[in-house]
């Protein structure tokens, strides 16, 4: 993924958490996959084994695309928190522009 791809995905990624339709940390995250308002999770590529695999089998069984592709610190960072593990965007549009991008 080139500089410019993961410019844009970070820069959807903040306005979605300006935006409040970014649920951050595990329990706000699996709050919105139950109540079906998930359109897209995000992972930290160095969550736990047991984190990657609770978001990975929620996202199978509600079918909602779910992507890795930052650390804790560089995704905390983005959103304006000291580190994040996990979070859901709740907003359809934000969710297919990084989806989008993401498959670039």
């Amino acid at each position: 993924m080139n500089d410019i791809t993961m410019s844009k995905i970070c820069g959807l990624i903040s306005l979605s958490m300006k935006a409040g339709k970014l649920a951050v940390g595990e329990e706000r995250a699996k709050e919105a996959i139950i109540s079906d308002r998930a359109y897209l999770i995000i992972v930290a590529s160095d969550a736990s084994d047991n984190t990657k695999k609770k978001f990975s089998d929620m996202a199978a069984y509600r079918n909602v695309p779910l992507i890795s592709i930052f650390d804790r610190y560089q995704f905390g960072k983005l959103i304006g928190k000291k580190f994040s593990v996990s979070a859901v965007v709740t907003d359809k549009g934000f969710a297919e522009g990084i989806i989008g991008l993401y498959e670039m």
